[in-house]
């Protein structure tokens, strides 16, 4: 297997919190979700990883934890590759409120498959705003909010205060769990881009080259990124931020690099990822972003070569009994 993922189960995926400016109607009502749409959208996705030679586990749904769909918020592990799976830890990622939950299902989760855990303490929702690029570590980080209705000189008279969900202050947690990397601490300053996988994506052989959408950084640390990856960079233009181009995922199948991308992505982008040496696969998962504010990204947890995961007797079992051809065939 190239890659051992894991997807969440969107049984029970619908708006419940309303936590990102994705969520709600320009009224702030929370919006509905086309189940039967969302689900067929989510299959197709998984499929596709799987003939990429991916391998798929799944987290069982919750009715009550509709956000157990997004994954990538569940925390990260590290080292992420290039060791046995007795040397990684996987750091559980500490939620907004109405998801604090979830960190429970995803450390029983992670521990049947065979993986220490530890929590981070300080708010932050873990690969999606801390990975992998080039030689650094990208930390992303925003303003955490109290999210609540406030007055506005328009028309409604009101607008929803969103935020963004990890903490500046887990920098230095972070630090001390990574201290072999440099960190890259970028701040985010579009709400509708509350999470730094919609702004930002590495990839190429070595992560070297880097999607960005720089409006949803500050000035400074749009400077501090020029400075870091040069000629590497490859800006976005808004039309494709907005369908979070930035929110995607490579993996390496059979000697080849695809990005796995929103279906939608300009040709200017898709020619611009080839250029470089990856094959653009594109995926309509549309409902989960205009619905939930996440895209292909945000759909999946890395857990790394599928190589390099445990290999007790029991890992190996629940692994089989999670995965997606065990659960839903294909």
């Amino acid at each position: 297997m190239a890659r051992t993922i894991v997807m969440g189960d969107p049984r029970y995926f619908s708006v419940r919190g309303g936590a990102n400016p994705h969520t709600r109607n320009l009224l702030g009502v929370r919006k509905k979700v086309d189940p039967q749409l969302a689900r067929r959208q989510w299959h197709t996705m998984a499929r596709v990883l799987l003939e990429h030679g991916a391998e798929v586990l799944v987290v069982d749904a919750h009715p009550e934890l509709p956000g157990l769909v997004y994954p990538a918020n569940a925390g990260f592990l590290y080292p992420l590759e290039g060791c046995a799976a007795a040397a990684k830890t996987f750091h559980l990622a500490h939620l907004l409120p109405t998801r604090a939950a979830e960190r429970e299902v995803y450390r029983g989760f992670i521990q049947a498959l065979g993986f220490r855990t530890a929590a981070i303490e300080h708010r932050f929702e873990g690969e999606a705003d801390f990975f992998p690029a080039g030689r650094y570590m990208l930390f992303t980080y925003g303003r955490v909010e109290r999210q609540r209705f406030v007055p506005a000189l328009a028309l409604p008279p009101w607008r929803r205060v969103y935020g963004f969900r990890s903490d500046a202050e887990a920098l230095n947690e972070l630090r001390a769990i990574v201290p072999d990397r440099e960190i890259l601490p970028l701040e985010l300053v579009l709400e509708a881009h509350y999470h730094g996988d919609t702004v930002l994506c590495s990839f190429g052989a070595e992560r070297e080259f880097l999607l960005v959408y720089l409006e949803g950084l500050s000035a400074p640390s749009r400077d501090r990124l020029r400075d870091a990856f040069g000629n590497k960079l490859v800006e976005l233009s808004q039309a494709d931020a907005a369908i979070y181009a930035a929110n995607s995922f490579q993996i390496e199948h059979e000697g080849r690099l695809f990005l796995f991308m929103p279906q939608g992505v300009s040709q200017e982008l898709r020619r611009a990822v080839r250029e470089r040496g990856v094959e653009v696969v594109t995926v309509d998962v549309s409902e989960f972003l205009a619905k939930g504010g996440g895209s292909i990204k945000c759909m999946i947890l890395d857990l790394g070569p599928g190589a390099e995961q445990p290999l007790s007797d029991e890992a190996a079992t629940f692994r089989v009994a999670r995965s997606y051809r065990r659960l839903f065939g294909g």
